[in-house]
């Protein structure tokens, strides 16, 4: 079960249909509606008939349910695995492949992969095809380190970290300009754009917090090279925070425009390190090599990333204990949902 609340935003004393609002956030059309079983709750969480009409400035939860597991068959994806054994796997995940099985992406996931390699995961996770062992996510076009569980057990050790802020994650991303200082902490809220429902945006209405630091390890005058550590994982978060500074990441197909001079590099955004404690192993540190396709354009714009601490994600745990306590119900997916 999907759940994401929205405000709804048209023209004054304009109305329209619950499902045509629905459709209007882009996530899917209104023929899909109806075959995913889409719902919609008023504020006081009652169900509404989707013939209903909303008015601007209205308050919607929207739930909607996976494709059913029937539809997902385990596929031959190959996967660049850094770390396996019997709890989890860690996978070095490329540009362009989603994690799990969505609407309009049933072939060639993540997890179809997994599912292939361990086929005991659908027995484990009680036939649930769509989401098994999923700890975190990264956006389609991010690249990097992530963790899957091969049990419930494990899973729920694995997951329990991220809802406690005690995971560090490290992140590398090229930008078109630069952030206004060597180093620095975004601190804002994050939530869907009003103006763009398949964008986000800071400070909108139902944001949750989101904090994101970095440092810059090399520029010149037109494009930046940082290392990035998020301290929690809401989605598109830290392409959000650094648009907000004005330097969003080069290649972004949703947050930049175009760049004129590098106009078909995909997204610069690569998950580099991921420290968790794995079950009956104790804490290590995961560190996903530099795409090829990034080390180009390091070379390209002749950066020099020099010694990066990847070893100090330490140093987010313990930091800001109010935000690491909030509730599960309360956190975003990883960027990625990690985030994207």
């Amino acid at each position: 079960m999907n759940r994401e609340d929205f405000t709804v935003t048209l023209t004054d004393g304009a109305e329209m249909r619950a499902d045509q609002f629905v459709a209007s956030l882009g996530l899917f059309t209104r023929s899909q509606i109806r075959r995913r079983s889409v719902r919609v709750l008023d504020a006081d969480g009652r169900e509404m008939k989707l013939s209903r009409r909303v008015s601007d400035g209205e308050d919607l939860v929207v739930e909607w349910d996976d494709p059913p597991s029937s539809e997902v068959r385990p596929e031959p994806v190959e996967l660049d695995v850094l770390y396996e054994d019997e709890d989890c796997i860690v996978v070095n995940k490329p540009t362009g492949m989603v994690v799990h099985p969505a609407h309009g992406h049933l072939h060639g996931t993540l997890v179809q992969g997994l599912l292939y390699r361990c086929s005991f995961l659908d027995d484990a996770f009680g036939g649930d095809r769509v989401r098994p062992g999923i700890v975190h996510r990264l956006d389609k076009d991010t690249s990097g380190v992530i963790i899957a569980a091969k049990n419930p057990e494990a899973l729920e050790y694995l997951a329990a970290q991220f809802r406690d802020r005690t995971v560090g994650k490290v992140y590398w991303a090229i930008t078109r300009g630069a952030p206004p200082a060597s180093t620095g902490e975004v601190d804002r809220a994050i939530g869907r754009d009003p103006k763009n429902r398949k964008k986000f945006t800071v400070d909108a209405p139902n944001s949750k917090n989101a904090v994101t630091r970095y440092r810059i390890m090399d520029r010149n005058e037109r494009y930046c090279l940082l290392g990035l550590r998020i301290l929690t994982g809401r989605t598109h978060q830290i392409r959000v925070h650094l648009t907000s500074l004005g330097c969003p990441i080069l290649g972004d197909p949703l947050y930049a425009r175009r760049d004129a001079e590098y106009p078909g590099v995909p997204l610069m955004l690569h998950s580099r390190v991921l420290e968790i404690e794995i079950p009956k192993t104790g804490r290590r540190i995961f560190t996903a090599p530099i795409p090829e396709h990034f080390e180009t354009m390091i070379r390209k714009l002749e950066f020099n990333p020099g010694p990066y601490p990847e070893d100090g994600t330490r140093t987010v745990r313990g930091s800001r204990g109010a935000r690491r306590s909030e509730s599960s119900a309360d956190r975003g997916p990883e960027e990625e949902s990690d985030p994207d």
